[in-house]
């Protein structure tokens, strides 16, 4: 039977059991570093990628603001070279009004094909949401809180009131 002093102090293999934990430690160690940096610069990148998406997002309105009305101005710039060549041949009154009801036509077309609708609500209810009453007037001929004149007619953009329709409102005599 062996003596205790035959027996190392630390049983067999706790030394190299040590350096082998220590070895792994700081494999584990290297490991974790690498992916933190890993991480760090997967951070970095999309942090860059964000702050490039949110300056192209701020150009895009940007450009959005300035030429909203890009296609509208095109449709206007007919209207206008109509109306010149309609002064530039104006030589009597039957030519000069044939010459303004066309431009007339061009103008509510361009309206129409960029959403802008006329608002005439001649004969209808009154709306306050829609019209602006001018006056009341009293009417035996038309139905109280109708619409017996229009003013001035209104206008909404894509279903989004841009001006009222001024009416006169008829009430009862």
């Amino acid at each position: 039977m062996p003596n205790e002093q035959d027996r190392p102090a630390n049983g067999p293999g706790v030394e190299g059991t040590a350096e082998a934990g220590a070895v792994d430690l700081q494999a584990a160690l290297a490991a974790a570093e690498a992916r933190a940096l890993e991480s760090r610069d997967l951070y970095m990148r999309a942090l860059a990628e964000m702050e490039n998406i949110r300056k192209r997002a701020a150009r895009d309105v940007e450009q959005a603001h300035k030429y909203a009305v890009d296609r509208f101005a095109n449709d206007l710039i007919g209207v206008k070279d109509s109306l010149e060549l309609g002064l530039l041949a104006a030589g009597d009154a039957q030519t000069l009004r044939a010459g303004t009801e066309a431009t007339l036509k061009q103008l509510t077309n361009a309206f129409e094909k960029n959403g802008l609708t006329e608002i005439d609500p001649l004969g209808q209810q009154f709306d306050p949401q829609q019209h602006e009453a001018m006056a009341m007037q009293p009417s035996a001929e038309h139905v109280p809180d109708s619409v017996t004149q229009v003013v001035q007619k209104g206008y909404a953009l894509n279903g989004r009131l841009l001006r009222p329709a001024r009416v006169i409102v008829a009430k009862a005599p």
